[in-house]
Order: structure tokens, then sequence, then C-alpha cells
């Protein structure tokens, strides 16, 4: 039988930083609860209340909640509205399919001076006749009822007919519980029925253990257990079909039977499936050659980044931000690194053989990743750890010398005593006469030709 937990009202109130002495609206529907309790002493303030859809077959231990405004106890197995006199501030009352026969039990609602909506549709009592007059005529602070207004001249006639009504709900009350008690009684024999039908069952299944049955499984140990487990699902299937054709009548004993048979059939097929799951091989990490493989069990982001200021390896790995640290092992091997993430594996090659003694393992604080660093067992020295070793600073003079010797010597050359050729005037420039494109001109060619010792200007005369 389920029942309300401190665990379960806790995990509930989410909104409310999982505190329940001052929480004021909790919603527990369909949880399976067969059993109203402790809200009353964990949640006094409660203001809004939600257990819709559940087994609650009686409203109890609430009478302490003198703030609550609105209560949802529709889909249960109420036959009875009670024990809500305590509940002072109570607004709005669902009581919407359940199985209240006793219309008369309304009347324990007169004390409920704000109560101004009233929900009862779907429950046998709204089928009697009557059953609007007698409710409007009971309960004088109503005004809603079923989603329908009362309206003034409403409530005038069903006080008129009220005293004729009420004789009529008694009748009809007094052919209902002769009824249900009918309902219980053929519940109860159809429980012995099933329980002896389940009886027999298992004793044919241990029938089927006998010496020679043994020794025919020995013998033909595939074949039997297929035969047997088709011969079981087989009689499951003709059980589950009888089940659900075979007609009952809707009570509450029906609904909490059918609600057992189902929770029966799911841990049966949890246990099939546990037996039948066969373990996971674990993942091959070293190949038989002794070759190390990269896994990513856990499925996680990471990044390896090579230091070299530092001369480590820093690897990076997105580990969930709230996983407890206790869930991690870092195990950093010369060639490579493994991490188990709640008994997942990762594991990663390095490219350089690093330093495990050396290496460390760190939490983000603010992301939740989990950063190693690992030094490389190859030494790199760098220039700038040279020079510094090289500068001693023991005094000025030497100091001075230090700075000295760091100073590129240059060669100076006198320009008067050595004479180079000038390359960048070995080409004269033309000059450029005008603006625009560079134009040819013929004095200027002229001159160049008369310069010239052995030119012979032998004048041709023009054709004609």
């Amino acid at each position: 039988m389920v029942r309300i937990t401190e665990d379960l009202v806790r995990r509930r109130a989410e909104h409310n930083n999982c505190e329940i002495f001052s929480l004021e609206e909790i919603s527990l529907h369909q949880q399976e609860i067969e059993k109203l309790e402790h809200l009353d002493k964990w949640c006094r303030d409660l203001k809004i209340l939600y257990l819709q859809n559940n087994l609650i077959p009686k409203i109890e231990n609430v009478g302490k909640l003198k703030k609550l405004e609105y209560l949802n106890v529709a889909l249960n197995n109420i036959e009875r509205i009670e024990n809500l006199e305590g509940c002072e501030e109570l607004k709005k009352l669902d009581l919407t399919a359940n199985f209240i026969g006793e219309l008369s039990s309304v009347e324990s609602l007169k004390y409920n001076i704000h109560l101004s909506e009233l929900f009862l549709v779907g429950n046998p009592c709204a089928a009697f006749e009557g059953y609007r007059q007698f409710v409007v005529a009971t309960l004088h602070q109503l005004k809603y009822l079923d989603s329908k207004e009362i309206e003034r001249s409403e409530r005038i006639q069903a006080l008129q007919y009220y005293p004729e009504v009420k004789q009529k709900i008694r009748e009809q009350e007094q052919a209902y519980l002769l009824k249900r008690a009918k309902e219980k009684e053929e519940a109860q024999r159809r429980m012995r029925e099933r329980k002896d039908r389940k009886e027999k069952q298992m004793e044919a299944e241990l029938g089927l253990d006998s010496p020679k049955s043994l020794q025919y499984k020995e013998n033909h140990q595939t074949e039997g257990e297929g035969k047997q487990q088709m011969w079981r699902t087989v009689e499951d299937d003709e059980e589950y079909r009888r089940f659900w054709k075979e007609p009952a009548p809707y009570t509450p004993e029906s609904r909490l039977e059918t609600h057992r048979y189902i929770e029966e059939k799911r841990k049966a097929e949890d246990n099939i499936r546990g037996s039948k799951k066969k373990e996971k091989p674990l993942p091959t990490l070293v190949t038989a050659e002794g070759k190390v493989l990269n896994v990513n069990m856990p499925k996680l982001n990471f990044s390896l980044k090579d230091d070299e200021e530092n001369n480590q390896f820093i690897l990076d790995l997105a580990v969930y931000r709230h996983l407890d640290t206790s869930l991690l092992d870092v195990d950093v091997q010369p060639t490579y690194i493994r991490v188990m993430v709640k008994g997942k594996t990762f594991q990663l090659v390095l490219p350089e053989e690093v330093k495990p003694d050396s290496s460390s393992a760190k939490r983000s604080q603010t992301t939740g990743h989990l950063v190693v660093s690992m030094p490389k067992v190859k030494e790199v020295i760098l220039a700038k750890q040279k020079l510094s070793t090289s500068v001693k600073p023991s005094n000025s003079n030497s100091v001075q010398k230090s700075t000295r010797s760091r100073q590129v010597e240059k060669l100076e050359v006198d320009p008067s005593k050595y004479s180079f050729p000038d390359v960048t005037k070995i080409i004269p420039e033309k000059e450029r006469i005008g603006q625009g494109p560079i134009k040819l001109h013929p004095e200027k060619i002229t001159e160049t030709m008369e310069s010239y010792v052995d030119f012979e200007n032998n004048e041709v005369p023009p054709l004609i």
C-alpha cells in the first residue's frame, strides 16, 4: 500500500525549496496513494491540496488544516463526505468521479460557511432523483454546484420542496446501501476465486519438476526451456484476456483489484526481464597486444591542451556540474589517463610520457569540470631560461659586462676610404617633360646621334 511519506512531500515541494512546514500548495496526484495521512501535522499552512487520481477510500486527517481553501480528491474511492468540519477556510471541494452514495453526508458541510463551490458529478448520488434540489436546500452557502450557478429562485423552490425531496433521497440511499453490500460480497467471491486459481497454477508449475521432468530437462535443456517459456506466455495471455474480458461492476473494490493486478503483472514482467538480462561485457580498454585504446563511455566533452610554457598536459573533462566528487576516480599512467565517472570509463592516450606522481586533479567551482594537470617527463629548456641563468647580479661591474656582452657589435665602414658603386644610379632616370605620358623628342635623338664620331649622315632624297 502506497502511503504519503516525508520524502514524497519534500520532492513535491521543490518550488518551496523542499521546505514543508511553510508549504501552501502541494500536488500529490497520480501517486497511487491509498491513505490520506500526515499532512495535517507536516503542512499546517496548506491552502491548496491536489490529491486527484489516487486510491484514497476515506477523507481523514485534514481537520487541522485551518487555512485550506481548495481540496481536490477527484477520481478516488471515497464513499462518504466527512471529517471536513475543521477546514474553516474551505471554499472549493472537488469530489468528481468518486463512489459517494450517501448523499445525506453533505450535511456535514454546513459548518464550512465559506464553501462556495462543490463538485459531485460522476458519483452514484448524482443520479438520485432530486439530487440537485437536496444539495441546494441543504447547503445555503453554496454558489455553484457542478460548475452551474445556483440562482435565488432555484434555492427558494428547493427549500419549498425540501421535506419531500429529503424523504426520496433517504429511500434511494437505502436501496443503494443494499446494492453496495451485494457488490462487496461479489468482490470477495471474485478475490477468493482468483486466489484459488493462482494457487492451482502454482501447483501445476511445481508438478512439472518431478524426477522424470527433471531428467527430460537435463537431456533437452534448450528445447525444454523454450517450450516452458512458450507455455507460460500462452497461459499468461489467456489469464490476461480473461481478466479484461470478464465483466466487473464499477466499484471501489474492482478499481483497487484492477490496480493491484496491473502492479503484479508489471512486477512479474520486471522479474522476467531481470532473469533474461545478461550482464554487459566489460569494455575493452587494452588490446591483447598491449595497445591502450581511447574510450568515452560517459560521452563527456573534453579537451587536451599542451601547455608548453609549463611543460605539461592539461585535460579538461566536462563532468556533470552537480555530480558528487566521490563518484569520480582518476588514474594517471605514464602514457594514458583513466577517469571513472559513476562507474563508466573515460580513457585517453597521451601524446607524450608524463609524470603520474606529479600530476594533480581539481574540480572547477563554477562549471564542475574536472581539470587534470600532468607534467611531461621530457624537460624542455627555453631560451628565456638560459638568459636568466647567465645573468648573475653579484655586483654592478658584472651587470655592466653582461649587458655589454649582450650588445651586438657592428662593422663600421668609412665611405671616404672605400668607394662602392651606387647601384641605384646605374640606370639614369629619364626626365619627364610636361604632364601625361612620356613622349619621344626628335631633337634629343639627333643630339645623341651627333655625339657619335663614326656616324655618317647621308641624306636620302624623298620618294616621289
